[in-house]
């Protein structure tokens, strides 16, 4: 199993603590954004005497509502195409597991969210990467790119949209392209849309079961954590309108039992949440990522990739190799006794020797620290230059 690296330093970071240093946490994608009051209440309130076992798709209630979520966002689905599951990481594996067996192939453009990697490891799937390219702010790569990638082992294209670890919003020509892809070649198609209202240029979210004919081929991963900022609830789900896939879905969710009763109701409760929750929240993040953008723009030497959504920076660093750096910033380093933590990009990647120089940097810390952050990066890089 690779490791991830997102957390990989944090036994660094740990240290650097107890050594009385203050880290700012550039590395990790959990929102300082407060959870929804109505999902705390719905758990503080609740008069449950024996938490029992719920059903392994997740509580009909839950699905019923998430229905009508999905429908506000032009998503028109029932809660038969809906499995809850235990974030949307499980729903990934779940994903996986339907659409491939061992020694199958599933092509990604990278640089993709570290943990597909872990997913598919386990799963015994080999990744196909196409790489996109920071220059061109990792725009989705030219459709033939993957079509050079299809062999007979090839059961599924998976993005994630918005993109993490890059930020980008895939528009819907690019999305179009891809849905012709997969008709053409029979594929599966997997979209991992957990930041789909972190969405911050006019180019608005397009979904993958948005009126693209892709019922038998379209696979739905979707999560909690990011939009309620309820990281620790652990609660995803799976969405199909292919019911061999909901219904292989089932299996796997009958394996693990049931997804936990408090968070669905936590989740049940957030979407009720008022329009104000996202509104502010999206504001927030918006004037986030433009500050983080010119304050990285005063450090000389380094490349920006600008974020469309989520709420995440690809940066290209002026230095060899960001594992070193990262660790270094850690053990190493500290200005007034602060330090930052980022997460070195090689990890996002499956080519290997790409994304040695780059890290990808989570504005999700107030504007102050944000700033107060990238001046010690800044300060940092003078220095690890020097050595």
């Amino acid at each position: 199993m690779p490791e991830s690296p997102i957390r990989k330093l944090v036994p660094y970071a740990e240290n650097a603590k107890k050594n009385g240093v203050e880290v700012f946490h550039l590395n990790i994608g959990q929102p300082d954004i407060k959870t929804p009051e109505v999902a705390l209440q719905a758990i503080k309130n609740n008069t449950i005497e024996i938490l029992a076992y719920g059903h392994s798709e997740g509580s009909e209630s839950y699905r019923t509502n998430l229905t009508k979520y999905y429908a506000k966002n032009f998503i028109d689905i029932n809660p038969d195409d809906i499995i809850v599951t235990i974030g949307g990481s499980e729903a990934l594996l779940f994903a996986i597991g339907i659409v491939a067996d061992p020694g199958d192939e599933i092509i990604i453009p990278e640089p993709f969210y570290a943990n597909y990697n872990g997913f598919l490891t386990s799963s015994g799937v080999d990744i196909v990467p196409v790489t996109s390219h920071i220059d061109d702010n990792f725009a989705l790569p030219k459709i033939a790119e993957f079509e050079k990638k299809i062999t007979a082992k090839t059961k599924a294209i998976l993005i994630c949209n918005p993109g993490n670890p890059t930020g980008y919003v895939y528009s819907r020509d690019e999305i179009q392209q891809l849905a012709d892809l997969v008709k053409k070649h029979d594929l599966f198609i997997i979209v991992d849309e957990v930041y789909r209202e972190f969405v911050y240029s006019e180019e608005k979210h397009c979904s993958i079961l948005s009126n693209f004919g892709l019922d038998d081929q379209a696979i739905l991963i979707d999560s909690v954590s990011k939009r309620y900022s309820m990281c620790g609830a652990r609660i995803g789900c799976l969405v199909s309108k292919n019911k061999d896939v909901i219904r292989t879905a089932l299996k796997f969710a009958q394996a693990r039992l049931s997804p936990p009763t408090f968070a669905q109701i936590a989740s049940n409760a957030a979407l009720s949440a008022p329009q104000s929750y996202y509104d502010d929240v999206i504001v927030e993040y918006r004037d986030r990522r433009d500050i983080l953008v010119k304050e990285l723009s005063k450090i000389a030497d380094i490349k920006i990739a600008i974020p469309q959504g989520a709420f995440y920076c690809v940066v290209e660093l002026p230095v060899d190799d960001t594992d070193k750096f990262a660790q270094w910033l850690l053990e190493d380093f500290n200005l007034n006794n602060q330090t930052v933590m980022v997460a070195p990009a090689a990890g996002f990647y499956a080519t290997p020797g790409l994304g040695n120089k780059q890290v990808r940097i989570a504005y999700v810390l107030n504007k102050a620290d944000l700033i107060k952050s990238v001046n010690i990066l800044k300060v940092a890089l003078e220095t690890y230059n020097k050595i």
